[in-house]
């Protein structure tokens, strides 16, 4: 199972895995594939320049990639001490009673964490300066494509820039601005996800557009992986799978609460970040959706609102409210298996799928 965007990449199966674990992200590389390191999460560029330096080793010299939050266009936008006052005091009494009734506990330590500033332009643009000083092969943007000049400096350095797209009108801008690589993400997807699903919109982007199409969304084995190829994509961008690995470090409530749900347990919501993002479904998203709650805010003061909520809910070893953006191939994540195995078993059940369709020509 080998396409030219292997060749493009550098890299042996056309599959690429994205997670905020570099742990993960090294496992991939090293397994064949193209990890690719979900940059939102560090709010001190500091801190992502170590893990970088870290998996310049780890992958033993295969390369990754580095995703950030990235709008094309700059907003406005001011300190994080400017920002936490635009949010209002109701939605604040609101997450505090909704706790209270959840039962879940403060943490025994306080938290001097400002919300995920990687939602913010200007640290997004931090992310991509420290990339762009190590052997990073791809940089990727959840939010389309990065500014013209972002673009610029890293096919300046012979980085290739992905961007993801849930429409193929995105798509076809996205490569009018620059883009190399369009990721057709699906309805299905965890996280930041449009409204069509996957089987009708990769064909849709495959047709718009020139560049390689990675599939995404919902996808978790060998057969899916197959029928993106059969679609006319290039390879998959596979995130939510990753979160049942080894490598993943996760917490006894978080792993419960992933291997017992099916593909009916998560919601799409804009609880998360203020843009509409897939969520395991729980006591947490359906206190959202009560006739008391507040109105989402727009990116990033929604972030900044729950984030405090969403450290003691990870805290509480409660798994009925663990808030955790995951697509719905949730219902096939139903054990802890190494990295490496997984993909073995990616690529096992697409090649047997592939061999089995062509006896039917």
């Amino acid at each position: 199972m080998r396409t030219d965007f292997c060749d493009l990449l550098g890299i042996d199966v056309p599959i690429v895995g994205f997670s905020p674990s570099e742990h993960v992200v090294a496992a991939i590389s090293r397994a064949g594939g193209l990890g690719v390191l979900g940059a939102v999460r560090f709010n001190d560029a500091s801190e992502l320049d170590d893990v970088l330096t870290w998996l310049d080793t780890a992958t033993g010299g295969r390369p990754y990639g580095v995703d950030v939050v990235m709008p094309s266009r700059v907003p406005t936008e001011g300190l994080p001490d400017d920002l936490s006052a635009m949010v209002p005091s109701g939605h604040r009494d609101f997450v505090e009673r909704t706790l209270l009734r959840l039962g879940v506990p403060p943490l025994l330590a306080a938290q001097d964490r400002p919300g995920v500033l990687g939602w913010l332009h200007s640290v997004a643009r931090a992310h991509i300066e420290v990339a762009l000083n190590h052997p990073v092969r791809l940089i990727a943007n959840a939010l389309g494509p990065p500014p013209p000049d972002v673009i610029e400096q890293a096919h300046a350095r012979g980085l290739l820039v992905a961007a993801l797209a849930g429409r193929a009108e995105h798509a076809r801008s996205h490569v009018t601005s620059g883009v190399d690589i369009v990721v057709a993400q699906g309805y299905e997807a965890g996280g930041h996800t449009g409204e069509i699903a996957g089987m009708v919109l990769v064909p849709e982007v495959v047709d718009a557009v020139s560049v390689p199409v990675l599939a995404a969304g919902g996808i978790g084995s060998g057969r899916q992986i197959a029928a993106a190829l059969a679609l006319g994509a290039s390879g998959v961008w596979m995130g939510s799978v990753w979160l049942g690995t080894a490598e993943y470090e996760s917490s006894p409530a978080l792993r419960e609460a992933l291997l017992r749900a099916t593909s009916s347990d998560t919601v799409r919501s804009r609880i998360y970040s203020g843009k509409p993002a897939r969520l395991l479904r729980n006591r947490w998203t359906e206190a959202w959706s009560a006739q008391d709650a507040p109105a989402t805010l727009p990116m990033p003061l929604q972030n900044l609102l729950v984030s405090g909520a969403h450290d003691r809910l990870m805290a509480s070893g409660d798994p009925t409210v663990v808030p955790m953006p995951v697509g719905q191939i949730v219902g096939r994540m139903n054990a802890v298996r190494p990295v490496a195995e997984v993909m073995s078993d990616l690529v096992s059940e697409a090649d047997e799928t592939l061999g089995r369709l062509h006896k039917l020509l």
